[in-house]
């Protein structure tokens, strides 16, 4: 049995469908993760050929993802092209500040932008949503410098629906857990490297072999700092499972491993700046 959406539900994706139609050829910023899977799907819908999902590639951008991506395209069809870019050789992202997506998404959206000429597009979009406004975002404010559309938005999409939308549509990154950018687990300040950034992808790999779903490896220098999801925490704190995590981790290059007792949670780097004070627009 298929999963049914409810009328205010079937309105909104009615609506988003009615809005990228009216963009034009649209290509879709696309990461495999489930927004952008949604978004992309839509598109596809509403546009048929005239839609390109467009995966950027690059040390930050996991293996994984990757390869979800590319399930996607392959089970659906969908028009789609990887592009290589290249915010490492932003001096404002290596240096890793608070606006750090501000270089990255600025770096996305170059690239696409000449892709659009290039293959004469009308328009860019990306996946975010109402949710992700609450919390602090500079690669926002690069997607309205560069003009691109924020579909979700402008139908007042959250999470949570489009969840339920991926469900309905069969789409295999429906209950996917939420996910970022390898950046994201270096604490503001600390350069980012192509080596952190692969001490952190091998971490998560490794946390997700024990069994583990929603994970992240916060990397502070000689330390990981493990985040596991709450409900999944009790079998993370048994002496065995944290020997477990310890022998997989510390090989990696870490002299320590330390396990957050307040679980996973979004923008956990971010708290640092509501404590400092730091604006969060």
């Amino acid at each position: 049995m298929e999963p049914v959406i409810d009328d205010t539900l079937a309105a909104k994706e009615a609506a988003l469908l009615a809005r990228l139609r009216g963009a034009g050829r649209v290509m879709v910023a696309f990461s495999g993760g489930v927004d952008s899977s949604y978004l992309a799907w839509a598109a596809q819908r509403a546009l048929g050929e005239a839609s390109l999902a467009v995966t950027a590639v690059s040390a930050s951008y996991p293996e994984t993802h990757r390869k979800l991506a590319e399930q996607v395209v392959a089970q659906f069809g969908l028009p789609h092209r990887f592009v290589d870019t290249h915010e490492l050789d932003r001096p404002g992202y290596r240096a890793n500040g608070p606006d750090r997506c501000y270089f990255c998404k600025t770096e996305l959206f170059e690239v696409m932008g000449k892709l659009r000429e290039e293959l004469r597009f009308d328009a860019v979009a990306y996946g975010v949503n109402t949710d992700d406004q609450g919390d602090f975002r500079p690669g926002h404010r690069a997607a309205q410098e560069h003009g691109v559309l924020s579909p979700f938005l402008e139908v007042a999409l959250s999470k949570a629906e489009i969840r339920a939308l991926s469900r309905a549509a069969g789409l295999p990154t429906a209950e996917l857990p939420a996910s970022a950018c390898l950046a994201s687990r270096l604490p503001y300040g600390t350069q980012v490297t192509p080596e952190r950034l692969r001490q952190v992808e091998r971490g998560e790999e490794a946390l997700r072999a024990l069994g583990f779903r929603q994970v992240r490896l916060r990397h502070h220098g000689a330390i990981a700092r493990v985040e596991i999801e709450p409900g999944e925490l009790p079998r993370a704190l048994t002496p065995e499972m944290a020997r477990a995590i310890s022998a997989a981790i510390k090989p990696l290059g870490f002299r320590y491993v330390a396990l957050d007792l307040d679980g996973y949670r979004t923008g956990a780097l971010n708290e640092v700046l509501a404590i400092a004070g730091a604006p969060r627009a």
